[in-house]
């Protein structure tokens, strides 16, 4: 029987006038509300009157009867399990009957609350909905119609992943065609929801979908043209889809499908155009791009970079005619959270630095961040910067020309979307831009002094872009002029061209390195003077520029007038925030690097800050083991305090070296280690392993104590799933063998077979190629008898990856270590000796003692073979080699 149900007067009363007192703007007010709705939560009947009221009580104003629903809709997803049997059934019938109303409101709410019980698990328990809606589609009320259409597009958004599986018994098979009979119907509004439903399936490249690809793909062509702009927005979106997954079955189409992308791309509704200029995005990574492509440059070139010019609404909301806002404080909502980079050791390669850490700082979306939203502009210029990074020089000729147009143009905006162009386009055509940029970059020096703001900002971030030529050039042509310019950006009156200006210094810092050294009192002048005037976000990436800068210049930062001007104000931030303000993150981070560069320079501030790290630490594990024991009283920490905090204590060992040990004397830091490194979150684990690393060299004395507790957890963690919690467990185990001796000899067994598999894995990334190999080399020199014996299982890539690492002491010992081994052992390299050979060939200058090894070896094989075979096997050397061994060794 039908659910009969008829509320009470009084109690319709009370709901009405709650649902119109949370329509108030007073905070006060709606925290009453918030009250009064955990209070009636509690009335199994609560939820009948608010479907009630949306439903059924007409007489309401829609903006009310909506938002019963909604409220209704939060109870469904906080306890819908808990809803009494018929007032469930009531709600679902209720959904059902009232999916047609004349309301375009209502049937969205109704909509929304039909896939929130849906995204419950309820599709199983409901089985009459979908066949429902499917069979309402074919409703003559236009309202029915849209109204199960609008819930079929949530539910294929929500649900899509169970409407494809075996659960709902394959519903899609009559979904999809079903879809496919509305694209041709009358109704704009319908049209593009059926497209939106197909949509759904094909990135995951839905079986049911795949069936009727060809018809599916046929009737988007038949849209191609349609006067609705949601309807060509769908079109494109699906195109870009299926470029993807399908790309097979649209190049029988591709040249038409081209046309069509640039006249879209170029659609009067900036949403079409976006949807469409992700299509030469997609496109640039599929590997027909430059055959697809080619002969449409000329024509998508000048689209691209029209689309590149601000929109008149973006200057608007940028207000991009407000020069001067620097005095303007920032609101909270326009600071993007920031993610910490934890600490990778590795070695100093030829190139300097880690090859996976991403160049963050010079993507294109920093260009325009408070509209972080995706906008055409980005597109456009994402889309050439990837499309040079595909043709190269070749897309010059069709760039040149509009460059010089843009570039000397009357017109700001137009400038400065030539400025962003040329920017967009540095990293592929790099090449092919030198001859011009002698021109080109005192240009753009130039234009660091334009008088709109918009234009200095794209202007850094252009110049940032190729600060890799300036650096190579001599510095008194473009490096110190670009310099001087941008270090007065960074003290601009407008905010965004500070952000930008720090941002590009921090890029120019990192190419630079060490040239800078001769201006490092003018820049700190300006960056400390910045300290003063920055607002709350932009201060934030000024402690990234000085954190660049420390790691750029290194000890020559160490100068006493240099540390005088730099730390009173950084230590002045220190003091002041909260041990739980976020803002510590970027500074611990900017601190680490000071540290690390001043060395002993940082001394008078070390005990303060060494002391708020540990309580960092010991503070965010005292918090996750009061939530793990009762997650429901204590919220979780933020474990990035303690990752920060254990990163900025390796700064401290690595820079103050043995000064560190009274600090590390009087705390109990090695406790608080041993839980960091069982903690199950990866980056906490890949910190205390740095630090491991950092306390053996600079104390052993205070860790070895501890050795026994913690080398099976290092064991444990040479798991190459998680690459940089491996590398820095495989760097810590060996900076330990090196201080533990022949002390090391019982925790050989608990490591060695894991370093060989990692070592002979393929596609094992560089850096921890190398530091495994260095810690297999520096196992086999304190431990050689138990070490040697697995030689032949991992000399030959132990030497292809240390080959190409510079002459350092880490090198040294570990060729010791393989020296030692094979004194020992020396049958384990016999079939890989050349690999030997050119391994000791990568020694620009070995140490005396090392050579003499190197020396033994290298004569003692010839002995052992003579002289006729010794002459056999050096004749399959390449010359060089040959060369620098009869050279360096007399072989």
């Amino acid at each position: 029987m039908e659910y009969e149900w008829k509320p009470d007067e009084q109690g319709l009363k009370q709901i009405l006038q709650l649902l119109k007192e949370s329509q108030s703007p007073d905070t006060t007010t709606q925290r009453a509300v918030q009250q009064k709705l955990e209070q009636l939560n509690r009335y199994p009947d609560f939820n009948t009157y608010l479907i009630f009221v949306l439903t059924k009580l007409k007489s309401e104003d829609e903006p009310t009867r909506s938002l019963s629903g909604l409220i209704l809709k939060n109870n469904v997803k906080a306890h819908f399990h808990n809803f009494p049997n018929g007032v469930t059934d009531f709600i679902k019938s209720e959904c059902l009957n009232n999916i047609g109303d004349s309301s375009p409101l209502i049937r969205a709410t109704v909509g929304i609350l039909i896939t929130t019980i849906a995204s419950k698990g309820e599709l199983q328990n409901w089985p009459e909905l979908l066949p429902k809606l499917c069979s309402l589609l074919d409703s003559e009320d236009y309202n029915t119609c849209e109204g199960a259409f609008g819930a079929l597009q949530k539910i294929c958004e929500d649900s899509a992943e169970i409407l494809d599986s075996d659960v709902l018994d394959r519903p899609l098979n009559i979904m999809i065609p079903k879809f496919l009979q509305f694209f041709k119907h009358s109704s704009p509004k319908i049209r593009s929801h059926a497209v939106a439903c197909v949509n759904q399936f094909i990135i995951s490249r839905t079986q049911a979908l795949m069936l009727h690809i060809d018809s599916f793909i046929e009737n988007l062509f038949a849209l191609a043209g349609d006067e609705e702009p949601e309807v060509r927005k769908n079109v494109c979106r699906a195109l870009v889809m299926l470029l993807e997954v399908r790309m097979d079955r649209l190049l029988p189409h591709m040249i038409s499908i081209v046309d069509y992308m640039l006249q879209r791309t170029q659609d009067q509704d900036e949403n079409v155009a976006l949807e469409a200029c992700e299509f030469w995005l997609t496109l640039a990574d599929q590997p027909i791009c430059k055959d697809v492509l080619c002969r449409h440059l000329t024509k998508l070139i000048p689209v691209l970079v029209n689309g590149m010019k601000y929109a008149e609404i973006d200057i608007i909301l940028l207000k991009g005619d407000v020069e001067e806002d620097e005095a303007i404080p920032d609101s909270e909502q326009d600071i993007r959270p920031r993610f910490h980079r934890s600490r990778t050791v590795a070695q100093q390669h030829e190139e300097d630095g880690i090859e996976d850490g991403n160049d963050d700082d010079s993507d294109l979306d920093d260009d325009d961040d408070t509209l972080s939203d995706w906008n055409l502009r980005k597109c456009s210029a994402a889309a050439l910067d990837v499309l040079a990074n595909v043709f190269r020089d070749e897309l010059l000729p069709h760039i040149l020309p509009l460059l010089k147009e843009l570039l000397f143009h009357p017109e700001w905006a137009v400038k400065e979307s030539g400025i962003l162009v040329l920017g967009a386009i540095a990293e592929g055509c790099m090449q092919g831009m030198i001859p011009y940029l002698p021109e080109l970059i005192p240009h753009l020096i130039q234009c660091l002094s334009n008088k709109k703001a918009l234009v200095r900002s794209i202007t850094c971030w252009t110049l940032s872009r190729y600060a890799h030529w300036v650096v190579s050039q001599p510095p008194d042509t473009y490096l110190k002029p670009l310099m001087t310019e941008l270090l007065k950006r960074i003290l601009d009156t407008n905010k965004r061209v500070q952000e930008a200006a720090c941002s590009a210094f921090a890029t120019l810092e990192e190419e630079a390195c060490t040239e800078l050294v001769p201006y490092l009192a003018y820049i700190l002048d300006t960056l400390v003077f910045a300290f003063g005037k920055y607002q709350h976000k932009n201060l934030l990436i000024l402690y990234d520029a000085i954190g660049t800068l420390a790691d750029s210049v290194g000890h020559h930062l160490n100068k006493p007038e240099y540390i005088q001007m730099l730390m009173p104000p950084l230590i002045q931030k220190w003091n002041i925030l909260k041990d739980e303000d976020k803002d510590l993150f970027p500074l611990l981070e900017c601190l680490s690097s000071v540290a690390t560069a001043l060395q002993s320079g940082f001394l008078p501030y070390c005990e303060p800050v060494y002391q708020r790290c540990v309580n960092l630490v010991q503070k965010t594990l005292a918090q996750a083991m009061l939530h793990n024991a009762q997650p429901d009283q204590y919220e979780a920490p933020d474990k990035d305090f303690m990752i920060v905090a254990l990163d900025l204590l390796s700064g401290l060992a690595e820079g103050l070296g043995g000064n560190i040990e009274q600090l590390v004397a009087c705390s109990n830091i090695l406790t608080l280690m041993y839980q960091c490194m069982q903690d199950k979150m990866p980056e906490v684990r890949q910190s205390s392993f740095a630090l491991l690393g950092d306390l053996t060299k600079a104390c052993f004395q205070h860790v070895k104590p501890c050795i026994a507790d913690f080398m099976p957890i290092l064991g444990t963690n040479l798991n190459p799933e998680f690459i940089s919690v491996c590398n820095n467990a495989t760097w810590a185990i060996g900076e330990i063998a090196i201080q533990m001796g022949i002390e090391m000899q019982p925790y050989i067994p608990m490591v060695l077979h894991q370093l060989v598999e990692i070592i002979n894995r393929p596609n094992t990334p560089k850096t921890l190629l190398e530091n495994t190999a260095i810690t297999v080399g520096r196992l086999g020199y304190v431990c050689p008898q138990e070490v040697a014996p697995m030689l032949q299982q991992f000399i030959r890539p132990w030497c292809t990856s240390l080959r190409n690492i510079r002459d350092n002491e880490e090198k040294d010992s570990a060729f010791r270590g393989i020296c030692t081994m094979i004194s020992v052992n020396p049958s384990g390299v016999v079939q890989d000796f050349i690999f030997f050979c050119d391994a000791v060939a990568s020694w620009i200058s070995p140490k005396d003692d090392l050579r003499d090894m190197f020396c033994k070896i290298l004569h003692g094989f010839k002995n052992q073979v003579g002289d006729e075979n010794w002459r056999r096997f050096s004749d399959q050397f390449p010359l060089p080699l040959k060369e620098r061994l009869a050279a360096y060794y007399g072989v």
